[in-house]
């Protein structure tokens, strides 16, 4: 391996040209018309444009992708997150054109894509899963007759979900038919796949995934996990590791699950298992993510591992360079996602011009992110702009540090609103995020609060 081609943008983009230059590899950035002037093209050693600003005609267009790997002399794919990262069709081509694809075969991501599919799998593995469909449903009906089966609440979950979309809960039973429609619209939409499947909804969950990462000569490892439960409409906020959740004996067993499930597949490449813990300690198989996790630095903080690193290093048919005994979890670590959207307004999306922005500093604080002074915030992307991250010695002292880091943020222009200061104040100065005892419900009920 030469040559990676990123075919993604935003900080995603540069985080993998960071990468790369540290290993001596070129990199080659893709972009829109949009994107032409992002910090990403400038710090690519070279860079390429395969469309207009929205992402069908662009980042999701594989032909036009392909391309530009084949003309910048690419021999490696990296497809970050989102976008086609997760496309078995994406990975399958760049196979056939003799492209090294930085992420699992497009076999083993085929099996994954169908997240029914992967229940099946995982239930052969013999890890736990509530009780729910292994396949697509046929339609309303079957819906309503597994529901009454295995019990209400449901939740009804897009068979090729992701990112938070396509999942709706239904508590009743005369809720259930236009909760099946609304799902099924809102997945084609989002995924060109309406198929839809059903699990027993778990109230009072956490969301806990973990960290894997294996390469092609069978040794597979986990990073510890990564608590997720601060979401607002299944979409993450705050990510932190270790789980205040978790004790030692089900730290090591959700680990172990993890490895069992992955080796399953057959997996290569940085992956993230993802589970729901109940209210008195057992935890539940939800979904398999084939791709590195926007909240991957915390673990890097945590564990002192380079994601990205390890991924090109098995790409390329390196082994893993560590192994299990090496990983230790040290400290605490806390992510915060800069959104452009308004807490005030439901979190509704905003756009304008970046006027300022100058991002927080100081011991142990990482900001990962592509902002520029001048930059316009773009309609046709995800609405992260930025990402802070803090580690600290124990929990206490990161949440600390994070209230001090975005106090430090200035991130304002002309039409412009983060959730910056909701995360600082509501979410991190509350008392109940601070002794650790929340679930999925959280956000929902502070932001209801007078």
């Amino acid at each position: 391996m030469k040559t990676v081609l990123i075919a993604n943008r935003g900080e995603i983009a540069l985080r993998v040209v960071r990468a790369c230059r540290e290993l001596g590899l070129r990199s080659v950035v893709v972009y829109s018309t949009a994107d032409a002037d992002s910090l990403p093209v400038r710090a690519a050693d070279d860079a390429v444009c395969i469309g207009p600003p929205e992402p069908g005609r662009s980042y999701l267009n594989i032909p036009n992708v392909i391309g530009a790997a084949l003309r910048s002399d690419a021999d490696a794919v990296h497809p970050g997150y989102g976008f086609l990262s997760e496309s078995p069709d994406f990975a399958s081509v760049c196979a056939d054109e003799g492209l090294i694809f930085v992420g699992p075969s497009s076999e083993v991501m085929a099996s994954l894509a169908d997240k029914a599919v992967t229940r099946a799998l995982m239930t052969d593995a013999g890890l736990p899963l509530l009780p729910g469909t292994t396949a697509a449903l046929r339609d309303a009906e079957e819906a309503e007759r597994i529901a009454g089966e295995i019990g209400y609440p449901v939740i009804l979950k897009a068979i090729a979900g992701g990112g938070g979309r396509g999942m709706r809960v239904v508590r009743y039973p005369d809720e259930l038919a236009d909760a099946y429609r609304r799902t099924q619209a809102e997945a084609g939409l989002a995924f060109g796949d309406s198929g839809l499947y059903v699990e027993r909804y778990l109230e009072g969950a956490r969301h806990i995934e973990v960290q894997i990462l294996a390469d092609r000569h069978g040794n597979v490892i986990h990073l510890g996990e990564r608590d997720c439960t601060v979401q607002r409409r299944h979409q993450k906020l705050i990510e932190e590791s270790p789980s205040p959740a978790l004790d030692e004996a089900t730290r090591a067993a959700i680990g172990a699950a993890a490895v069992a499930g992955a080796r399953s597949v057959g997996y290569q490449g940085a992956g993230t298992m993802e589970f729901l813990l109940d209210p008195d300690g057992g935890f539940w198989f939800m979904e398999m993510n084939a791709r590195l996790q926007v909240e991957h630095p915390v673990t890097e903080l945590v564990t002192g591992v380079d994601l990205v690193a390890e991924q090109l290093r098995v790409a390329q048919g390196e082994p893993l360079s560590l192994r299990q005994s090496d990983v230790v979890l040290r400290g605490h670590s806390i992510e915060c996602r800069i959104n452009a959207e308004d807490p005030r307004r439901d979190f509704a999306p905003s756009t304008g011009r970046v006027e300022r922005f100058r991002p927080p500093g100081g011991p142990w604080v990482r900001v990962d992110s592509h902002l520029e002074e001048g930059m316009s915030i773009s309609p046709y992307y995800d609405a992260l702009l930025a990402k802070v991250i803090v580690w600290a010695g124990d929990r206490e002292a990161a949440i600390d540090r994070m209230r001090r880091a975005l106090e430090e943020l200035t991130l304002t222009g002309p039409g412009l609103t983060t959730c910056a200061e909701f995360l600082r104040d509501t979410i991190l100065g509350n008392a109940e995020f601070r002794s650790g005892d929340f679930d999925l419900d959280f956000v929902r009920l502070v932001t209801q609060r007078p």
